[in-house]
C-alpha cells in the first residue's frame, strides 16, 4: 500500500497562485492530481509518469498549472496560477504502479489522499 499526503491548500483571490504537494510513503511511478466540487465528477487535472518526466494535463487548466516532481523526498507539486473561482474544490493526489504514463481517468489511480481544500473568491 501506499499513503499519499496533501497539503498547500487554502484561500486564495482570483488570479492568485498556489503550490500544492503530496508526498507518498514511498517512490511510485505515476502521480496525479484530481479535482472534486460538490455535485461533480471528480476530474483529472495534471499527471505525470516520473520516470519519463512526462505530464499531461486537463485542457481547463493548461496554461496555468505545472506539475513536478521530487524524486528524493517521493513528492508531486502542483503549481496553480491565475487561479479563477471554477479552480475552487477539493484537490486530491492519487497515484498507481504503471509501466508508462497514466491519463487523467480517477479509474485508473489505486491510491488517493484525503484531499486538500482550494478555495479561490472573486
Amino acid at each position: 500500500q501506499v499513503q499519499l499526503v496533501e497539503s498547500g491548500g487554502g484561500s486564495v483571490q482570483a488570479g492568485g497562485s498556489l503550490r500544492l504537494s503530496c508526498t507518498a510513503s514511498r517512490y511510485i511511478y505515476c502521480m496525479s492530481w484530481f479535482r472534486q466540487s460538490p455535485g461533480k465528477e471528480r476530474e483529472g487535472v495534471a499527471t505525470m509518469y516520473i520516470p519519463g518526466s512526462t505530464t499531461l494535463y486537463d485542457d481547463s487548466v493548461e496554461g496555468r498549472v505545472t506539475i513536478s516532481a521530487d524524486v528524493a523526498s517521493n513528492s508531486v507539486f502542483l503549481e496553480m496560477n491565475i487561479l479563477q473561482s471554477e479552480d475552487t474544490a477539493m484537490y486530491f493526489c492519487a497515484a498507481a504502479w504503471c509501466p508508462r504514463a497514466r491519463g487523467l481517468s480517477a479509474s485508473e489511480y489505486d491510491y488517493w489522499g484525503q484531499g486538500t481544500q482550494v478555495t479561490v473568491s472573486s
